[in-house]
């Protein structure tokens, strides 16, 4: 596939279309040629080049009491995941988000329906699910309480998430819920150790409802279904090699139309057979421990994250995962989670990414500022600023962005950070003005 594309039309022979469809069926044969070596070299029985992140099922909910709504949804999400198993597909989280029935909310009405989220937590999480509830605050909101009601939620809390909304297309920038977020954030980085309670908390740009995204997912209308993918080793396979960010955004564009369509058709026939509306794969190549999108920007780059066409890199990835001819989510962009991501996290490390670079990186394509760390006396204020960086890029671009920003207890800009979660991966502290 590294052969470029004129090389074969020229014979005349073929037309383009002839031509993309050969080059197309050669390539995604070397590409399961090495997925086989990978599977053999890991002991996996199945050879599968990448993950079903997460099937999340959007559902209506008439209060936070509505249990038994939920209840059928794990059933209905326990039923995607054997189906998917079934195909060979390694399923890692299931997902639901729920109607945001908390935004606008008075403290009062939070406090109460405090013992109802916990209820609803302890249902997800014995059943292997994860919940968003959804935006708590929005436009005009402004709590001065929140903080602590947010500390005591997830400190009684596993598997739930919430968010707040700190955009919208409709009003552009909510002033006061930027504020809000930063004093949430705040509140959250001591409620453990590790300050890794923000992990379940987002600021929400302009991020519409169906995202599979967590935690800045949220539902609204009749019942639904989206699928998240971990993918970021298929853009690391489609770069390789290829140093033209044109070119090497068309292959990935061929290998993710020929990967993903067997997703998309089981997807749509799940959410038929559960009376679901299907709302499509959020293409963004997730990463994980051992899927690397840092690695793979850097496969085409030749140089590390953070330097010199990295940006360009990024978007050869947003051409590609926009144009993929499958049903897609709107959230759908790079995500670049510095605790998530081996290269990327040795990169911050490396004092090669910042917040100053990091922002620009999803003005291309990018899904915000995800999981940054941050020092753990980061004031609120010193957050609000750039949650509401983000939220004015969101609102300028007219794409969704959202921010997950952790300050770490105890720990200063440069600092070494590790966490206990096997998921997450050591780096450095990051400065609010790097």
């Amino acid at each position: 596939m590294a052969r470029d594309l004129r090389s074969v039309r020229a014979s005349g022979s073929l037309s383009r279309r002839g031509a993309l469809s050969m080059l197309a069926g050669a390539a995604i044969g070397a590409w399961t040629a090495a997925a086989e070596a990978d599977a053999n070299s890991t002991g996996r029985s199945e050879v599968r080049a990448f993950w079903v992140r997460t099937p999340t099922a959007g559902t209506p909910v008439r209060s936070v009491m509505d249990r038994e709504a939920v209840e059928s949804t794990v059933d209905f999400l326990v039923d995607a995941k054997r189906a998917f198993e079934a195909q060979g597909y390694e399923v890692q989280t299931l997902r639901i988000a729920i109607t945001p029935l908390l935004v606008s909310s008075t403290p009062m009405s939070r406090a109460k329906a405090l013992p109802e989220l916990i209820a609803l937590d302890e249902l997800v999480v014995r059943r292997h699910a994860l919940i968003s509830i959804g935006p708590v605050f929005s436009l005009g909101d402004s709590d001065a309480t929140i903080g602590s009601w947010a500390r005591e939620l997830v400190g009684h809390t596993r598997g739930l998430n919430f968010s707040g909304a700190v955009a919208s297309l409709t009003h552009g920038v909510h002033r006061e819920a930027v504020s809000t977020a930063g004093r949430v954030m705040a509140a959250l980085s001591t409620a453990t150790n590790d300050g890794a309670a923000n992990f379940r908390f987002a600021a929400a740009a302009c991020v519409p409802a169906g995202t599979p995204f967590f935690p800045a997912g949220y539902h609204e209308g009749p019942p639904s279904l989206a699928v998240g993918l971990e993918s970021a080793n298929l853009v690391r396979r489609a770069f390789t090699g290829v140093a033209d960010p044109v070119r090497a955004s068309g292959q990935l564009r061929l290998l993710l139309n020929a990967e993903f369509a067997p997703v998309d058709r089981l997807a749509r026939k799940l959410a038929e057979q559960g009376q679901r509306r299907y709302l499509g794969i959020d293409s963004s190549p997730a990463p994980g421990g051992d899927s690397s999108i840092g690695e793979a920007l850097e496969a085409l780059t030749g140089r590390p994250v953070g330097g010199p066409s990295t940006l360009q890199a990024c978007a050869a990835v947003r051409a590609a995962i926009k144009s993929v001819a499958v049903t897609t989510c709107d959230y759908s962009g790079v995500m670049l989670p510095i605790l998530e991501d081996p290269t990327l996290a040795a990169r911050a490390a490396e004092g090669r990414l910042g917040i100053a670079k990091l922002l620009p990186y999803s003005s291309v394509c990018g899904t915000g500022l995800d999981v940054v760390p941050l020092p753990g006396d980061a004031s609120a204020a010193g957050l609000a600023r750039i949650i509401g960086d983000t939220a004015t890029l969101a609102v300028r671009l007219r794409k969704p962005i959202s921010a997950r920003l952790v300050p770490v207890p105890g720990k200063g800009v440069g600092d070494s950070i590790s966490f206990s979660d096997p998921l997450l991966t050591a780096s450095k502290v990051l400065g609010l003005d790097s």
